[in-house]
């Protein structure tokens, strides 16, 4: 089971859903990655991947909320850090519609998994906007990094982050943390 997944400490609303992302690995490396790849690939991807993956992880919510069936949630979670973190590695570069696509196909399973388990406590809507913002504040750290492209030394540094996120989505994957 992937490490944010199982809602324990505050229930209720925004400070639930803000704390949500924050507590698990998978989350964080995946939202971080979005920035590092927008900045990576530049204007205007840095600053449109960020606000594509939060608007279709709200689809993805809403989906998880109502209880629509959706398979391989933890697998999708796990391989956002495997292909993003890929993307950034190898420096990857594609038209903005498709690094768009990429994100927000996983921002689906992001989205479903913190909607799924909604507390029963939490309003679906303070939830949201605090997940949302968590979200958000990952991203500008992934930008802030990923600002270090400027450079060649900021590049290799950039890069061999993309490969660590690369790495622990793989260790989720194949559930080794």
């Amino acid at each position: 089971n992937v490490s944010a997944h199982s809602e324990t400490g505050v229930v209720g609303g925004v400070a639930s859903g803000f704390m949500h992302p924050l507590r698990g690995l998978d989350h964080i490396v995946a939202m971080v990655a979005v920035g590092l790849w927008g900045a990576f690939l530049g204007a205007p991807a840095m600053w449109v991947l960020p606000v594509i993956f939060p608007m279709v992880m709200a689809v993805g919510g809403a989906i998880g909320i109502l209880g629509i069936p959706l398979p391989g949630i933890e697998t999708g979670i796990a391989l956002s850090g495997v292909i993003l973190g890929s993307m950034v590695l190898f420096a990857v570069q594609p038209p903005l519609w498709i690094a768009g696509s990429i994100v927000g196909f996983f921002a689906i399973f992001h989205g479903y998994a913190h909607g799924a388990e909604l507390p029963n406590a939490a309003n679906a809507i303070t939830y949201a906007v605090g997940f949302v913002t968590a979200t958000g504040m990952l991203h500008l750290g992934g930008i802030s990094l990923g600002l270090l492209v400027r450079w060649p030394w900021g590049r290799l540094t950039v890069r061999a982050g993309g490969a660590m996120i690369a790495l622990t989505g793989f260790a989720f994957l194949f559930h080794l943390i």
